[in-house]
């Protein structure tokens, strides 16, 4: 049977607002390795690059002057290790569904589109928070950071999955809300929904999309003008 839609999701952000359990994990870290805490906002401008993105930016943001604790790879991979083991036991204390997203996933299972995701958390932990949250049984693949030698915003990693899923490029759409997301969907060529109020430092008209979106509510309507092409 001729699949008659794909669709991709980010995860952090797009799916789920996790942001409450990555700042606590983000903030035990820099407590233990003595660097100051941030805050929720703060940290929804570091996710969607990765752990080591993260710890990364917010130590050179905090520490500036301390050029040897910066480039000494050997503490930011101390922390980076700290961080997972702590998030992974607390990756779904304070992490809720993004509104309408439960409702939506049943509605487009029930139309027999497809739907993968793609994210650029680790492939183990984005599986362990899918399952832990209830989600995971939607979808037909899970694409991590470390899926694949490549991730978001290279095109690839959302190529890859659709290939992977037996879809077609040509009937596939991405949801996000980065340009992270939004980078990759444009050089794959495919319709890019984006998130308000998303995981990033950049305005809405910064970041490329076909369509804008303030939660899953109501979304049904956008994905049925392309199940009708």
């Amino acid at each position: 049977m001729t699949q008659k839609l794909t669709i991709l999701f980010d995860l952090d952000g797009t799916l789920a607002d996790t942001a409450p359990d990555l700042m606590m994990a983000h903030n035990y870290v820099m407590k233990k390795f003595g660097y100051n805490t941030k805050s929720i906002d703060e940290i929804k401008e570091y996710v969607g690059k990765g752990a080591a993105v993260m710890i990364g930016r917010s130590v050179w943001g905090e520490a500036r002057k301390e050029l040897s604790k910066i480039t000494d790879k050997k503490i930011k991979d101390e922390m980076v290790k700290e961080f997972l083991l702590f998030y992974k036991k607390n990756i779904v204390v304070k992490s809720k569904l993004i509104n309408g997203v439960y409702e939506f996933l049943k509605w487009a299972k029930s139309n027999n589109i497809s739907m993968g995701v793609c994210t650029n958390k680790q492939e183990h932990l984005a599986v362990d928070f899918l399952k832990k949250i209830k989600i995971y049984d939607f979808f037909e693949y899970v694409a991590g950071r470390n899926t694949f030698d490549y991730c978001k915003p290279d095109p690839r990693h959302l190529i890859s999955t659709i290939e992977i899923m037996n879809g077609d490029i040509k009937k596939s759409l991405m949801i996000g809300d980065s340009e992270n997301d939004a980078d990759a969907a444009k050089s794959a060529g495919i319709p890019m929904i984006l998130l308000e109020d998303g995981y990033t430092e950049k305005k809405i008209d910064q970041i490329h999309h076909n369509h804008l979106i303030k939660d899953f509510v109501g979304v049904e309507k956008i994905i049925s003008s392309y199940l009708n092409d």
